[in-house]
């Protein structure tokens, strides 16, 4: 990846961006996407939206949620220790002992998960699942006076984690899902910009995908588009403890290249146009079979009004809804790459219709 776009990738997944606080995030989205777009805004929502060749035909939505899980402060007790519940789908064991980050009205607050010591539990506790109500939020405060006047209620958190590379092209961070599908719609609308595009294509960083892919239907009225494009994260099943899935979900591995949804929630000619695509350009893909509606923005953006021509297209990611997934930027400039090419062959003719 070159350097200027792995720098911008780099500041995105550094953004506190929990849904619902998705603000910050989309700021440094349309940043970037004002040095090549023909216009740039927020909606009321949230969505941050670019559009190269306005006016052009079809209408194509590129749709990245922006959003990632966190945690939101409810609650500060007499000794300044802060209560939390969480935003979107956590696994609770993940979150003992790490380190937070609270996005405050005067800054980032860094905090320290607490949980009672194994030494002072009971044979029987050490056994126990978690519960998030029995976690609390360490700032250092002295008591509730000290930590209401750095934080408020309803604040959002983050863990505390950044974006950092392993090996093989392989990065590692917090919050792939999904701003890493909210770049490469900005990416993929960048390539096709200096393709002469005949199509009009909105990228749009969606807000509020973990709760019900809330900003994806907001965007998708507005925008009304012929054909919609939702690119998220897929679970890889290359690790050890995801060999018994591949006979469910299919072999999906890190380097292979994105991954393409078909069954019903996919358009069969749009998914039919993706595969061409990647053909003619030597672009790698693999396929997931999914026989219903997926947990994507493409599930909700498939019925709006009258109906829109859907694609979903998943970067192989490890440990999702995790501080530490797994992505290869290799599958993250093919899958840019792949839409780019696709988008840059419809115009007005060019037929959705199953048949």
């Amino acid at each position: 990846m070159q350097s200027d776009r792995l720098e911008f990738l780099q500041r995105l997944m550094e953004t506190i961006c929990p849904t619902g606080y998705e603000e910050d995030a989309c700021r440094v989205w349309r940043e970037e996407a004002e040095t090549f777009a023909d216009r740039t805004w927020t909606d009321v929502h949230g969505n941050g939206i670019a559009v190269v060749n306005e006016g052009g035909n079809p209408r194509v939505l590129l749709a990245g949620h922006i959003d990632e899980i966190g945690l939101q402060i409810t609650h500060i007790n007499e000794q300044g220790y802060l209560y939390f519940v969480g935003i979107g789908g956590w696994d609770v064991q993940i979150l003992p002992g790490q380190r937070v980050r609270i996005k405050t009205a005067n800054g980032v607050l860094i905090g320290a998960i607490g949980r009672k010591a194994i030494h002072m539990m009971q044979p029987e506790d050490r056994k126990k699942v978690a519960k998030m109500e029995d976690l609390w939020i360490d700032i250092g405060a002295k008591d509730f006076d000290e930590a209401a006047s750095l934080v408020e209620i309803g604040d959002p958190a983050v863990l505390d984690f950044d974006m950092v590379p392993l090996r093989n092209d392989l990065y590692v961070g917090r919050g792939f899902d999904d701003r890493i599908g909210a770049f490469i719609a900005l990416e993929a609308a960048r390539l096709v910009s200096e393709m002469n595009p005949r199509a009009a294509v909105y990228a749009v960083a969606t807000v509020q995908e973990e709760i019900g892919a809330r900003g994806a239907i907001t965007s998708g009225h507005g925008i009304d588009p012929h054909v919609g494009i939702a690119i998220d994260v897929s679970h890889t099943t290359d690790t050890p403890s995801m060999q018994e899935y591949k006979k469910r979900i299919g072999v999906n591995e890190m380097g292979k290249g994105p991954i393409i949804t078909r069954g019903a929630n996919a358009n069969p000619k749009l998914f039919s146009y993706l595969k061409q695509a990647g053909d003619r350009n030597d672009i790698p893909y693999q396929i997931h079979a999914y026989p219903r509606g997926t947990g994507t923005d493409g599930n909700v953006l498939q019925l709006v009004r009258q109906g829109v021509a859907t694609a979903i297209i998943g970067v192989p990611n490890r440990y999702m809804h995790s501080p530490s997934e797994v992505v290869h930027l290799g599958d993250v400039e093919n899958c840019a790459r792949l839409i780019a090419h696709t988008v840059a062959e419809m115009d007005e003719t060019t037929d959705f219709i199953p048949s």
